[in-house]
């Protein structure tokens, strides 16, 4: 039981992985029974907010280091230009909701979006640390019930009941 713990918390700190996918994992029959909910709500919020301070703070230092590097300059730089320019474009159209707008990219689980990503954005646009964290725990609380909701086959249920 132990080993699937430790399995859900550290899938939940995975990048574009994150809590979306460790939330299904621990209510899976996979390598165990399934995980009791709150517990495992729990660890997966702490396992996939523990990189967001780092994130914050540094992943943008490491890219500017990086991006005059010889292999990995490149990539570095697509990865700056993307930010800042998607950063722009979300502040663009949020305007002065970018704090809901950062929740809402956060929690809503489609491919490309959480807490790593929100809180690079977050950095990119020079948005406040407390907001933001406040912003990006939100969104992974809301992915976290949206996910485990799908993984209990609510949506399912709802579809066959209004087909």
């Amino acid at each position: 039981m132990l080993k699937k713990y430790l399995l859900v918390f550290f899938i939940s700190m995975v990048p574009l992985i994150e809590l979306r996918g460790a939330v299904p994992v621990g209510l899976s029959s996979l390598w165990g029974s399934p995980l009791p909910i709150v517990p495992l709500y729990i660890l997966c919020i702490l396992g996939n907010m523990l990189p967001v301070p780092f994130i914050f703070f540094f992943a943008r230092k490491v890219l500017v280091w990086g991006a005059d590097k010889k292999f990995i300059g490149k990539f570095f730089t697509f990865c700056l230009e993307k930010g800042e320019k998607g950063g722009k474009k979300l502040q663009e159209k949020a305007g002065r909701g970018l704090y809901w707008a950062l929740f809402l990219f956060v929690g809503i689980p489609l491919p490309g979006t959480g807490a790593w990503t929100g809180t690079l954005a977050a950095s990119f646009l020079d948005m406040d640390f407390k907001k933001s964290v406040i912003a990006v725990i939100a969104g992974v609380i809301l992915a976290g019930i949206i996910m485990g909701l799908a993984s209990f086959g609510i949506f399912g249920a709802f579809g066959t009941i209004l087909n």
